[in-house]
């Protein structure tokens, strides 16, 4: 089984920046991709970015040039750099992990962007 937990949310006004951290846990992990999706309230859940074990990255267009996703594969780790927030970015933002057998969710961290 593999465990996952997520930090780092939080209020923020408009253009500021917060920073999520995942972490996961277990055995056998064999990691192929880790990311962030979020979901707003009364929206769909969405990919917000994602990173492979190579370090290839892909963002939703609403978040390119904003948001950067890294990751420490030797902490099994994954971060989301988020700047130059904006209120639409207000969600629970949840982190996936996904290896050979299943994808793995971590209950989600809430970020609310308002004055």
């Amino acid at each position: 089984q593999v465990q996952v937990v997520e930090s780092g949310g939080g209020l923020v006004q408009p253009g500021g920046s917060l920073r999520l951290s995942c972490a996961a846990s277990g055995t056998d992990l064999s990691i192929r991709q880790m990311g962030w999706y979020r979901q707003a309230p009364g929206k769909q859940r969405e990919l917000a970015a994602v990173i492979t074990s190579g370090g290839s990255t892909n963002y939703a267009d609403s978040v390119k040039g904003r948001f950067a996703i890294s990751r420490d594969n030797a902490k099994n780790t994954v971060y989301l750099q988020m700047n130059s927030l904006k209120p639409e970015d207000t969600a629970v933002y949840y982190c996936y992990v996904r290896n050979y057998i299943s994808d793995y969710w971590g209950q989600g961290t809430q970020v609310t962007v308002s004055s």
